[in-house]
């Protein structure tokens, strides 16, 4: 499976990127999943609906499933957090998975970066993160593309890929 992913710090731009290359991306008529990783807790599950209260007495997973979409929740009950790859290997196949996070991981990614953020570039210390698109001018040893220039961006990394 082709995967590509999407880094930087909180408020660079990530989720923003991430959804216009999807858009862009399924536009041109490739298939197209995501993954996004939080480093906070998360629950897509509301308290007091019967799938929650599934959670609650104790099932490992909850299938919910409808006839507009299906979500598979599993409890991790202490366990360690999975790997990305025990992540991608649970998705159906698709021509490009794009990775939100995963910042340490070694797959090819590109940096989104705000200057306003004041955050150190990642790029400057992990040779994985192959470009960044940035909202100023930056001098790198790899290209450096406009935060918004998502058709550009999109075309980097379909040819990175080999799509």
């Amino acid at each position: 499976m082709r995967i590509f992913g999407v880094v930087g710090w909180k408020n660079a731009g990530k989720t923003g990127l991430m959804e216009r290359l999807i858009a862009e991306i399924t536009a041109r008529g490739f298939s197209v999943s995501s993954v996004k990783h939080a480093h906070h807790s998360v629950d897509v599950d509301q308290p007091g609906r019967d799938s929650h209260r599934h959670r609650q007495a104790g099932a490992t997973e909850v299938l919910l499933a409808s006839a507009n979409r299906w979500a598979l929740m599993a409890e991790l009950r202490g366990a360690e957090e999975p790997r990305l790859a025990d992540h991608l290997a649970r998705l159906s196949p698709v021509d490009l998975v794009l990775v939100e996070g995963y910042k340490r991981d070694d797959h090819p990614k590109i940096e989104a970066y705000r200057a306003s953020a004041a955050n150190p570039l990642i790029a400057s210390q992990d040779e994985t993160i192959l470009a960044v698109a940035s909202d100023s001018e930056l001098v790198l040893d790899r290209p450096v593309f406009e935060l918004d220039d998502t058709k550009s961006i999109a075309d980097f990394i379909l040819k990175e890929v080999g799509l």
